[in-house]
């Protein structure tokens, strides 16, 4: 066994109406990936912030190599040499990799008035050599790839002389040959005695790079496994207290009668899209696979609005209609999920009322403008009680809420504005096993009611647990089309690869 690195004890933080954390405990080794696992608001975030300065606890104590400290700010977090690095990368896109790993603390000249970059260039160099990562210091970041702006955070970690690094869903947008990248860079680390606090929702990876993990609920420790010792399923039903359905396929199926509520033919985007044609029937979950970048996303933005079509026509319960602008969708009962649900599906600092009825508030005022609040609390506490949305009341701001919470409130805005065809982009992303669960039945039960759905998923699991037909992408086209009985990952990849010759 290594010898103990961090260990904290006792901790706990109160917010205004919720007990965040509880006499919570962890303790890393030198040289040890630590995964932390729990689900959306089990605390895990707020554990981390307290241990990278940016809360404080109100009780605990931490012990780093062996001595108690007190960490009363990000500043003095990063100088005991504990650095996070954040889902959502805190990189500037116009500065390059030397820029961005040594700001603020670049060699300079004449005063302090001239930057040496040659200097820096070489210093850069120099780090990123010792960590094998092959990046050119001169090149901007904006031209990165996602991983490679992986790779630049954790050498700014380490130019810091990082002794304890967390991760936070680290591989959530990175493809397969990015993640070997990074958990061999991971490797690399532990075996320069860097401890490694790694946190995901990705059952599978847990299984491949960590040492131990460490399980919350509802802001509390539950326990710490090893886990070359340990099952998948115990950690999962560690963390959600109760026992989760094993993934299966579908089990209703969609008539080749059934109504279609949505056709589309030829679309095309200028740069990109090509012949995109499909249809969605009422009651059906139309499934959207393929690897980053394959246009996914831009299907869903064109048939929503959000991006311009150059050709092709969309048809809405057989009539055809166009879409200029979002507005127009909403019109026609389309509602978009976006990936990004804080960016573009939630007000984060306004509460869960005014979130769920944003798109629906002209049912809410009275033909002297006035908004009839009362009548808007009984529909927000309606979707609040059937979603099982956890808040301590629809008063509380957005951002105060886990991802999977966030993500109801988003579906609940939608389903106040009764809307017939919903497109759901990653709607799991970043969300824990219990939550993505409860996601899921609400998906299957929503196809029961009549509504059509599109997911659109990275997770082929995922894609095959809930979709009756399945459209793969590759570089702009639908390569393939699946009914779930014949889909297997193997033939979505295959469809997904299909690039153009």
């Amino acid at each position: 066994m290594s010898a103990q690195l961090l260990r904290m004890e006792g901790i706990s933080k109160s917010f205004p109406g919720v007990k965040a954390l509880s006499k919570v405990r962890l303790d890393l080794n030198y040289g040890e990936v630590l995964a932390l696992v729990g689900e959306n608001g089990a605390g895990k975030s707020t554990l981390m912030k307290i241990l990278s300065g940016v809360y404080q606890k109100d009780e605990g104590e931490i012990y780093l190599e062996g001595n108690k400290v007190e960490i009363p700010n990000a500043k003095a977090a990063q100088e005991m040499g504990i650095s996070i690095i954040h889902q959502e990368l805190n990189l500037m896109p116009d500065l390059t990799v030397a820029q961005n790993i040594f700001i603020g603390r670049e060699p300079r000249t004449g005063f302090n008035f001239f930057l040496k970059e040659k200097e820096l260039n070489e210093k850069t160099a120099e780090l990123l050599e010792k960590l094998n990562i092959n990046l050119n210091p001169k090149e901007t970041v904006s031209d990165l790839t996602v991983a490679k702006q992986q790779m630049v955070e954790i050498a700014k970690a380490l130019s810091y002389n990082a002794k304890i690094i967390v991760m936070d869903e680290p591989t959530a947008a990175l493809t397969e040959s990015e993640i070997k990248t990074l958990f061999d860079l991971i490797e690399n680390l532990k075996n320069k005695g860097v401890g490694i606090i790694y946190i995901s929702h990705r059952m599978e990876e847990l299984k491949v790079i960590s040492d131990r993990i460490t399980v919350m609920r509802d802001g509390q420790y539950i326990d710490t496994l090893y886990t070359k010792d340990t099952d998948m399923k115990k950690v999962i039903s560690l963390m959600v207290g109760r026992h989760i359905q094993d993934e299966s396929r579908p089990t209703t199926t969609v008539s080749k009668e059934a109504e279609t509520v949505l056709e589309v033919k030829n679309l095309s985007t200028k740069n990109f899209l090509e012949n995109i044609s499909f249809t969605l029937k009422k009651g059906e979950i139309l499934g959207f696979a393929g690897l980053m970048g394959a246009g996914r996303t831009e299907v869903a933005r064109a048939i929503f609005g959000a991006d311009k079509i150059d050709e092709g026509q969309i048809f809405i319960n057989g009539k055809e209609v166009k879409i200029n602008k979002p507005e127009d969708a909403v019109k026609h009962g389309i509602a978009y999920l976006s990936e990004d649900r804080k960016r573009y599906g939630l007000m984060l600092e306004m509460d869960v009322n005014s979130n769920i009825l944003i798109s629906s508030l002209s049912n809410y005022v009275n033909w002297l403008t006035f908004v009839n609040d009362s009548k808007g609390y009984v529909t927000s506490e309606e979707y609040v009680k059937s979603l099982k949305i956890k808040t301590p009341s629809i008063k509380q701001l957005a951002k105060n809420l886990s991802g999977g919470n966030q993500q109801k409130i988003v579906i609940a805005k939608w389903l106040a504005k009764n809307c017939d065809i919903l497109i759901f982009d990653e709607p799991t992303r970043g969300i824990d096993v219990g939550a993505k669960t409860e996601i899921y039945q609400l998906l299957n039960e929503l196809a029961q009611q009549g509504k059509s759905i599109i997911m659109i998923s990275s997770e082929l699991p995922e894609i095959l647990r809930m979709s009756h037909r399945i459209i793969v992408m590759c570089e702009g086209r639908i390569t393939g089309e699946l009914t779930n009985e014949e889909a297997s990952q193997e033939k979505i990849m295959d469809y997904a690869t299909r690039t153009r010759s």
